[in-house]
């Protein structure tokens, strides 16, 4: 493993413990607990800006760029990319929708939308940890990970207070 996947894969870890906790929620919320606003808008901030903007702009804006470039595209039996592109905007829309939910007071519509995203992303990550990631593994040569290592870095600088905001969300649940 590579240390840029091994970085993504790490964030993915963070990711699946919100995936846990809004199934807990869910469950509770099914069981006849009251809609926790507070706790639902906190894990949408924490997809919006942990998942979405510091964990996919590494995956969307470098490693699928890198992929998908001429040289390394020669080198895929097949290229899931535009399939993982495709789950990320899935996953938008059931945060938009859990959104609507809260704006909305709609219990349902919550439960949906919070199940359907953990669920989607539990089968996002492992097919970028079991499929994607190797593959990038052994397709993109050490010169390419050096630049993707030190671009990681830079965008992990750009949301430094995302990150640690988002992270102490988790540790507090």
């Amino acid at each position: 493993m590579k240390e840029t996947t091994k970085i993504l894969m790490d964030e993915h870890e963070n990711i699946l413990r919100l995936a846990d906790a809004l199934e807990k929620e869910c469950n509770a919320l099914k069981n006849g607990k009251d809609v926790d606003n507070k706790f639902f808008m906190d894990a949408v901030d924490f997809i919006r800006n942990y998942a979405d903007k510091f964990h996919h702009a590494k995956e969307e804006d470098i490693l699928f760029k890198e992929m998908c470039s001429n040289e390394n595209q020669k080198k895929l039996h097949c290229n899931p990319v535009e399939q993982m592109l495709y789950e990320h905007n899935l996953g938008r829309d059931f945060v938009k929708g859990l959104e609507q939910g809260i704006n909305e007071n709609d219990k349902r519509k919550i439960i949906e939308n919070a199940q359907g995203y953990a669920q989607l992303i539990r089968e996002h990550i492992f097919k970028e940890d079991n499929i994607l990631y190797p593959m990038a593994d052994e397709v993109l040569n050490e010169k390419i990970q050096k630049s993707m290592l030190i671009r990681f870095k830079e965008a992990e600088r750009q949301r430094a207070k995302d990150k640690k905001r988002c992270l102490g969300f988790l540790d507090n649940l």
